[in-house]
């Protein structure tokens, strides 16, 4: 009879597991023992970076991604890593370890109590099994959860003697589990559609996690529809540099209203119905605006205020809008004027529109500096399918270890690591496992010496001085190369475009600090 670990990774197998993520303890051991030549052991030095490098690998690859963390410790470091996955779907595999059975009683060193509940509510499903023979069928489950829209993380709890344990290897079924739009509601979107006069389209993270991107250009393109991207959408939706490419909308409930009231019909399209930052006080939806949406969540559903829902997988659903709604002249007039070039100068942006005139084809961007986001939205379009990622649920730590993941998953494509000085350093260890991996990133941080966004953000609570955002005295040369990331830094304007050339024309991790004014 074969083995729990026997079981374990032939299961991995099936589902098309090539790395395993870790940052390994003593009671993950017995997992990591004869472990086989076809599944690479990826290291990270905090469980922070390990389980964002595979939320990066898993929405890269769209394969979910295993997980190995330590006992309770390790899943608790893990956690803010694991409430990101959670928020962007990421399909996640986890497995911790446990001290042994025997000792459980005990209260043992090591001893993980109540392992499932830790990680909830931010996993789909959590589960310790009662006995070694159950671990392979749980491991089955845990795939098919995580795999299942909406997709996302999952956490199994396994004790450090059960590798060893016989079992009987459970059946390994192929699902298909795309789930396809109701034709009736579908026929419903198509006719708000038709008889619109003003339509828009609002696309969310669902078009990416869908493989989407053609299917929402043919039916913008279609039904001359403006495109808005969701707020807070952590991923590419739409070429930016579409005609029909209106903008973002913000997070802020009266502005979003204002800045729809301009349409008479508006599909929302894989994203809630919306996603809000800040509280708005006596906002009033105008009358004459009809609301769809079509998404793979039902919590999406659970938003809409009125109108049409239809829930079902993303790509099916515009695949079928687009065969069957009227073909509408589009205008002439392109939706969103582009900006004036930026001046030379040391701000965020300047040194996106750099970025976006040196970057390589291809390249996939990777954001997590929040003060230079507007810049970004201005000067650096996105315009390629799987061009784009950033933290859906806010937290800092996610860029850095994520670009890792995302290189490993398409090596063939340059990755640009934005960051800002502060959130670099959440899981600055990142860059020691983008120097193992040789992850083929450019890390570019934009250093303005402290959290600015968020004393931006204070002036909404009438904050002018705010405590705790001063970031000072680092030195992210010596950082990177404590790390083995080869750095340079930049001060003056003119010495922009040599660094970032240097960083995007070679293979493997580099460093650019951009001191900016």
């Amino acid at each position: 009879m074969p083995t729990v670990r026997d079981a374990a990774y032939a299961i991995f197998r099936h589902f098309g597991v090539d790395a395993l993520f870790g940052n390994p303890g003593s009671t993950e051991l017995p997992m990591l023992q004869a472990m086989p030549d076809d599944i690479a052991y990826v290291l990270g030095l905090n469980e922070a970076v390990v389980v964002a490098m595979a939320d990066g690998y898993a929405q890269a690859t769209r394969r979910p991604a295993l997980v190995n963390l330590h006992s309770a410790a390790g899943t608790g470091n893990g956690l803010g890593s694991l409430f990101t996955a959670y928020r962007g779907g990421a399909p996640l595999v986890i497995t911790a370890g446990q001290q042994a059975r025997s000792l459980l009683p005990q209260d043992p060193f090591l001893g993980a109590e109540r392992a499932t509940e830790f990680p909830r509510p931010y996993v789909k499903w959590a589960a310790e099994p009662l006995r070694a023979q159950d671990v392979p069928a749980a491991l089955v489950r845990a795939f098919h959860i995580a795999m299942t829209p909406p997709t996302g993380p999952v956490f199994v709890s396994i004790a450090v003697d059960d590798w060893d344990r016989e079992c009987v290897m459970p059946a390994l079924p192929r699902l298909s589990l795309t789930t396809l739009p109701d034709p009736a509601g579908i026929s419903d979107i198509v006719a708000l559609l038709d008889r619109a006069k003003r339509p828009a389209l609002v696309l969310g993270s669902g078009i990416a996690r869908s493989g989407a991107w053609n299917e929402g250009i043919a039916l913008c393109e279609k039904t001359g529809a403006d495109v808005w991207i969701a707020p807070l959408t952590g991923r590419e939706v739409f070429p930016e540099h579409h005609d029909r490419f209106a903008g973002f909308l913000p997070g802020y409930e009266e502005r979003l209203v204002q800045t729809l009231a301009a349409y008479d019909a508006v599909v929302v399209v894989g994203a809630p119905a919306f996603t809000w930052h800040a509280e708005s006080q006596g906002v009033e939806w105008p009358a004459d605006l009809s609301l769809a949406m079509l998404s793979e969540d039902p919590q999406h559903l659970a938003t809409l205020r009125g109108g049409i829902g239809v829930l079902g997988d993303v790509r099916a659903g515009l695949t079928a809008l687009v065969a069957q709604v009227s073909v509408r002249e589009t205008p002439t007039s392109p939706a969103r004027l582009p900006p004036s070039p930026p001046a030379p100068a040391m701000t965020p942006a300047y040194a996106m529109a750099r970025i976006a005139a040196l970057r390589p084809h291809g390249a996939i961007v990777i954001e997590e500096a929040p003060t230079a986001r507007e810049a970004m939205h201005d000067h650096l379009p996105i315009t390629d399918a799987g061009g784009f990622y950033t933290t859906p649920a806010g937290g800092l730590g996610y860029g850095l270890p994520a670009a890792v993941g995302i290189a490993r998953a398409q090596p063939d494509r340059k990755v640009i690591c934005l960051l800002g000085d502060g959130s670099s350093m959440y899981t600055s260890q990142g860059l020691w496992s983008a120097a193992d991996q040789h992850a083929n990133v450019s890390f570019v941080i934009l250093n303005n010496g402290g959290y600015a966004a968020l004393n931006n953000f204070a002036r909404r609570f009438g904050l002018d001085q705010l405590p705790g955002t001063a970031v000072e005295g680092l030195d992210f040369i010596a950082l990177a190369a404590a790390h083995g990331v080869p750095a340079r830094r930049v001060v003056q304007a003119d010495e922009l475009d040599s660094a970032l050339l240097w960083s995007l024309q070679v293979q493997g991790p580099t460093l650019v600090e951009i001191r900016l004014a």
